[in-house]
C-alpha cells in the first residue's frame, strides 16, 4: 500500500472518532514513508488532542527538518506555525 493510502485511512479514522487507529497509520508512515510530510502535521495535532504535547512538539520538529530537506515550503509554514502555537499556548 502506498503512502497516500495509508494517509488517507488515518485521516478517515479521525473522521470516524478512532484516534487509535489513525495514530497507528501515522506512525506506519513514519516509519515507512519518512519523506511523506503531511503526516507529521497531523500526526502532532492527534498528539495533542490526546494530551502528548511534548510528543507532539518532537514529531513537528522532524517533520520541519523532512520539510526543509524536500523543500516543500507549505508544509514547513504549517509545521512552524503548528510548533509555535503549541510552544505559546501556555504563556
Amino acid at each position: 500500500m502506498d503512502a497516500f493510502l495509508h494517509y488517507a485511512l488515518a485521516q478517515e479514522h479521525i473522521k470516524t472518532g478512532d484516534q487509535e487507529a489513525a495514530l497507528g497509520e501515522y506512525l506506519w508512515l513514519t516509519e515507512n514513508h519518512p519523506g511523506y510530510v503531511a503526516t507529521y502535521y497531523h500526526l502532532g495535532k492527534l498528539l495533542i488532542s490526546l494530551g502528548k504535547k511534548e510528543e507532539a512538539l518532537a514529531w513537528f520538529n522532524l517533520g520541519i527538518e523532512q520539510a526543509k530537506a524536500s523543500k516543500e515550503l507549505h508544509s514547513l509554514s504549517e509545521l512552524q506555525s503548528a510548533k509555535l502555537e503549541l510552544e505559546y499556548e501556555d504563556d
